[in-house]
């Protein structure tokens, strides 16, 4: 794909996809986003992957929606297509792991709650900074993510969480060191790669048909 924002990588039944848009903090744009998705369905149509880590370049895994994008209008179509790509990433067919190797704020925060889990390097920060600025959280997604007070504070303050926090409330699984998070996370794409042939696919249905129906889901 020319000018990709994605870099993507497969080995041993698994997939490393990368957002590539590091001079921007991986800032979702609408390109990105529908690049995103171009390669979740590549994913979900490739037999020989089973498992997929999503991390980011450079020292932030997501800052959010590209707001430099929202002065430039057609706000209807923005948001039709935001709810779109939220959902194809919510019920992506195959387990998604989340690698978050720095900051995950607004969106970003909602990209790495929409995987399956997810392991953050001890750099990771996550929050709702948008209500800041009058943009409503993703309650609904984080209270399916963490219990409800948890999600209420969190998107009632803006306020950013910490590594050790993030891992206290349960919104990651597991901290680990910065040079290790990518190693850690591809190891367990490939244990769940390596389970017998129908566990991990049956097993993201399963997920996927009891979690809450969110973006028209």
């Amino acid at each position: 794909m020319t000018d990709s924002l994605t870099i993507l990588t497969e080995a041993d039944g698994t997939a490393l996809l990368t957002l590539n848009r590091p001079e921007k903090r991986n800032a979702l744009s609408r390109a990105l986003r529908a690049e995103l998705v171009e390669r979740l369905d590549e994913l979900a149509n490739n037999d020989s992957v089973r498992a997929v880590v999503l991390t980011g370049s450079g020292p932030v895994f997501c800052a959010g929606f590209d707001r430099s994008e929202f002065a430039e209008g057609g706000m209807d179509e923005v948001f039709e297509e935001a709810t779109e790509y939220h959902r194809r990433v919510h019920t992506f067919a195959k387990p998604l792991i989340a690698a978050v190797n720095g900051p995950a704020l607004g969106g970003g925060c909602d990209l790495a709650a929409m995987c399956d889990f997810r392991f953050a390097a001890s750099s990771a920060v996550f929050g709702q900074p948008q209500v800041r600025f009058g943009a409503a959280a993703a309650y609904d997604l984080m209270r399916s993510v963490i219990e409800s007070g948890a999600a209420r504070e969190m998107c009632l303050t803006g306020r950013p969480y910490d590594a050790p926090e993030a891992l206290a409330i349960g919104l990651v699984n597991r901290v680990v060191a910065q040079s290790e998070l990518i190693e850690v996370a591809q190891r367990t794409a490939l244990g769940i790669a390596g389970l017998p042939e129908d566990v991990p696919g049956s097993a993201k249905s399963g997920f996927v048909a009891q979690q809450p129906r969110l973006f028209g889901s």
